[in-house]
């Protein structure tokens, strides 16, 4: 029999078969885990997401203990400042040959734990959590001059052959269905009755705590809609193939005054703390489709988002490095609006969205990218300010899957490493998405004046101001013909009024 290991298990590594816990053998090993300030505090996390982890982890830490482990547990009322407290508290319990963990999903982690001067040795191993391993990545990236989601995706689709016919080819004919999900929503549709959960003791108290120990952080915690346990996240995806699915792929990039679920999953939380396994969850999508449940569009486009997007910016977080978070190439600078903590910048579609990401910590994909991101990055926002807003707000948001997405994703601040083009749009496709227009002071069909939609003079100003670096864009080429369409006179009072717009909203 081996040295005793103590095992660190961090509160989004709760999948009591990877990581760590891969090898950890009960009655040799003792679990360390713990809630500490340094994580729950070092940007506003949402209560929504302090409550959800801190819940998970004390339920996997009681289902490890019926493994026959030992947990060495560190609640947040224990007092515990760090993670490295916690584990020297721990270490002087017992005989430890070495401290073993997986690797974080964020730089500073990894180099915080890396870094640690401990009476043992700290071994950290790679995350199996995820399908693509860093040689995975780093092998489809090699002599590729772009990186591009959707050639990441099509190998992925391949390799683990989902939706793939007997011969090798994507079922259907084509590889992806983006023309058939992008419907906007006009209220003709039912939304489902979401999964109520009835939250057990354990929860009950991590409400209490969060409640009390966070006042200042955003999430109204009177709507906590979030299981915490591997079972309820199988039965949220179960309810989701059952009831949400067929018509996912339809609606997935709709905005709705009605309701900020539609019909999305709501599993990628329990996907990033380890809850739900990606190649599980993708075989029993593909699974209905087979058995005539779904369209197949809805399908390739669920299993896009878990098998594509997920991976990839996975993948793009780990290649380009801590100075990844650096990027500015656009130079965007304007501080974060304070209306971004309390959802009252009164335009309807982004009210809608931000008071939903601060009271709930959810906002689906397509309210994240195109009404909150498109407003910071058409007006110019600073890129820090806004990843570390999005890294708060979100229930799902951890450094490696936030950082790519927002930064490269919604700011191309980048420079187009995961872009083809900057997702800037007009009030417009706004209007196209959903029915928040029609409850909104401004007009998407006016671009100046009083009640002129304030989308559409900051879309011109941000195409002019960088018209440089993107007249060689292909896929702003129309875009920028039809600004230099206008005549001067038009160009001059679209400026004028989106400057006067900008500094109103960022004052």
């Amino acid at each position: 029999m081996r040295a005793a290991h103590l095992v660190l298990v961090l509160g989004d590594q709760l999948d009591p078969k990877k990581g760590a816990l891969r090898e950890a053998l009960p009655g040799v090993d003792v679990i360390v885990m713990a809630e500490v300030a340094a994580e729950a505090g070092y940007v506003r996390h949402n209560r929504h997401k302090i409550a959800f982890i801190f819940s998970a982890m004390r339920h996997l830490r009681d289902d490890l203990i019926e493994r026959g482990f030992v947990v060495d547990y560190y609640a947040f009322e224990d007092g515990k400042r760090s993670l490295q407290e916690a584990v020297e508290c721990a270490l002087k319990k017992g005989a430890f040959s070495r401290l073993r963990c997986c690797e974080p999903g964020e730089h500073r982690l990894v180099r915080d734990i890396s870094g640690w001067q401990l009476s043992v040795p700290v071994e950290i191993v790679e995350d199996d959590r995820f399908l693509a391993s860093h040689a995975h990545f780093t092998a489809w990236t090699s002599g590729r001059k772009q990186l591009r989601m959707e050639h990441f995706y099509r190998s992925m689709r391949s390799t683990f052959k989902i939706l793939i016919d007997a011969e090798g080819k994507p079922e259907g004919g084509k590889w992806n269905y983006d023309d058939q999900n992008r419907g906007g929503w006009r209220n003709k549709d039912s939304v489902p009755t979401r999964v109520q959960w009835v939250h057990d003791d354990v929860t009950q108290d991590v409400l209490q705590l969060v409640e009390r120990q966070f006042p200042d952080h955003p999430g109204d915690l009177k709507q906590f809609y979030l299981g915490a346990t591997a079972a309820q996240a199988e039965r949220q995806l179960q309810w989701f193939i059952d009831n949400g699915l067929k018509r996912f792929g339809r609606y997935q990039d709709a905005l709705a005054e009605e309701s900020p679920w539609l019909f999305h999953s709501l599993i990628s939380m329990y996907l990033n703390v380890g809850l739900l396994d990606p190649l599980k969850v993708c075989r029993e999508v593909e699974c209905a489709w087979r058995e005539n449940r779904c369209g197949l569009a809805a399908a390739e486009g669920f299993i896009r988002q878990v098998l594509g997007w997920r991976e990839y910016v996975r993948g793009i977080y780990w290649l380009a490095g801590p100075s990844y978070a650096d990027l500015n190439v656009l130079g965007a600078q304007r501080p974060l609006p304070t209306w971004f903590w309390t959802g009252s910048s009164d335009m309807r579609c982004i009210d809608v969205a931000l008071r939903q990401s601060l009271d709930l910590g959810y906002a689906h994909h397509i309210q994240r990218l195109m009404v909150v991101g498109n407003f910071a990055l058409i007006s110019g926002l600073d890129v820090k300010q806004v990843c570390d807003w999005y890294l708060a707000v979100y229930v799902d948001a951890f450094e490696w899957v936030e950082l790519p997405n927002t930064l490269g994703m919604a700011l191309y601040a980048d420079g187009g490493l995961m872009a083809s083009k900057p997702y800037a749009a007009s009030g417009k496709y706004i209007q196209r998405q959903g029915n928040h227009c029609s409850s909104c002071r401004y007009s998407p069909a006016k671009v100046v004046g009083e009640d002129a939609c304030p989308f559409n003079s900051l879309y011109w100003h941000f195409l002019d101001r960088h018209a440089e670096e993107f007249i060689r864009n292909p896929r702003l080429a129309l875009s920028l013909k039809n600004w230099q369409k206008k005549s001067k006179d038009e160009q001059t009072a679209i400026l004028a009024w989106a400057e006067v717009e900008m500094e109103r909203l960022t004052s």
